[in-house]
C-alpha cells in the first residue's frame, strides 16, 4: 500500500472510530474497564470512625499519635491490544476481510482508551512475536498504531496464541487490560497460558470470523488454499456431506473456544465480518457492568 493510500485509510478509520468512541462508547467503556483499585495518596491524623487497618504505623511511631493512610481511586489503565496478524485474517467473502474489521475494532478501542486517559500499547503476533509497541498516550501515538495495523507485514503466516499471551505476562509487569483480537484458528491448546495471563491481567477476547467458514455455499467444485500452510485442495461444495462436515467442524471449534474462555474466566465476544461490530462491543461492555 502506497504512503498516500495509507494516510487516506488512516484518516478514514480515525474519523469513523473516534466518532464511535466519543458518541457511543464514552460512558460504557469507562464503566466496563475500571482502574486497578485504590492507590495510596497521603496520610492524615486518625479520626474517630476511621478503619484501624489503614493506620500508617511508621508515621504514627514518629509523631507518637495515630495517622492513617488516605487512598484515592487509581483510574488510569494500561490497555494492551494483542493483535493476530497471521495469514488467515486476510480471508473475507462478503463485506470486508477479517483483518479490516479487526483493525477498525482495535482503532475504536484505542480511541476509547485515550479518551479515558489510559495508555495504549500493541503486541502483533503470528506464531512468533512480530512487534511490540510500548503503551503511551496521545493522538500521535494512536495514529502510529493505526498505520501499523493497516500496513504491518508479518514475517510468519501461522498462529500461536499461547506464545503471545506468555509474552504479554513477561513484558507488561503491572496489571493491564488486554484485548486479544484474533480469529482463533489455532491448533494449539492455549487454555493454561491464557488462564495464567488472566490472573495477572484482565484479558478480554474478541473473535472476528467470516460466515463462509461456518457455512459453505453450494457453488460446485472449488479449489481452496489454506492461507497459513499454503496447502491446496479441491472441495466439492455441491456435496451436502461436505457442507455438513464443515458446519460440524465449525460447531466443534466454537464449543471448544467457548469452553477455553469460560474455564479461563475470560470475557469474550464473537463478531462476523458482515455484522455490526458496534453491537458486539456493546454486548461485551454490558457483560462487565
Amino acid at each position: 500500500m502506497e504512503t498516500s493510500e495509507i494516510l487516506k485509510r488512516v484518516r478514514q478509520i480515525e474519523i469513523k472510530t473516534r466518532g464511535l468512541s466519543s458518541n457511543i462508547f464514552a460512558g460504557e467503556y469507562h464503566s466496563a474497564f475500571k482502574g486497578r483499585g485504590m492507590a495510596f495518596s497521603e496520610v492524615r491524623e486518625y479520626q474517630y470512625g476511621d478503619d484501624i487497618r489503614d493506620i500508617e504505623w511508621n508515621v504514627t511511631a514518629r509523631f507518637n499519635k495515630p495517622y492513617i493512610k488516605v487512598f484515592e481511586e487509581e483510574r488510569e489503565l494500561t490497555v494492551m491490544l494483542l493483535v493476530d496478524v497471521s495469514a488467515s485474517l486476510d480471508f473475507g467473502t462478503i463485506v470486508q476481510t477479517k483483518r479490516q474489521m479487526q483493525t477498525e475494532i482495535a482503532a475504536t478501542l484505542a480511541f476509547s482508551a485515550i479518551q479515558n486517559n489510559d495508555k495504549i500499547g500493541v503486541i502483533f503476533f503470528s506464531d512468533c512475536i512480530e512487534k511490540f509497541i510500548p503503551p503511551k498516550k496521545g493522538r500521535k501515538h494512536i495514529l502510529y498504531i493505526i498505520r501499523e495495523l493497516l500496513n504491518f507485514q508479518p514475517k510468519s503466516q501461522r498462529t500461536d496464541i499461547q506464545q503471545a499471551v506468555e509474552y504479554l505476562t513477561q513484558v507488561i509487569k503491572r496489571r493491564c487490560t488486554c484485548f486479544l483480537l484474533s480469529d482463533f484458528i489455532d491448533e494449539h491448546d492455549f487454555r493454561q497460558p491464557l488462564t495464567i495471563a488472566n490472573r495477572k491481567h484482565d484479558i478480554v477476547a474478541i473473535q472476528v470470523y467470516d460466515r463462509r467458514i461456518a457455512e459453505l455455499p453450494d457453488v460446485g467444485l472449488m479449489r481452496v488454499r489454506d492461507a497459513e500452510t499454503g496447502h491446496l485442495q479441491w472441495v466439492d461444495t455441491s456435496s451436502k456431506r461436505v457442507r455438513n462436515a464443515q458446519a460440524q467442524w465449525w460447531h466443534s471449534q466454537s464449543e471448544r473456544l467457548h469452553d477455553t474462555f469460560t474455564r479461563s474466566n475470560v470475557d469474550h465476544v464473537s463478531v462476523r465480518t458482515d455484522q455490526d461490530y458496534v453491537v458486539a462491543l456493546r454486548s461485551l461492555f454490558a457483560q462487565r457492568t
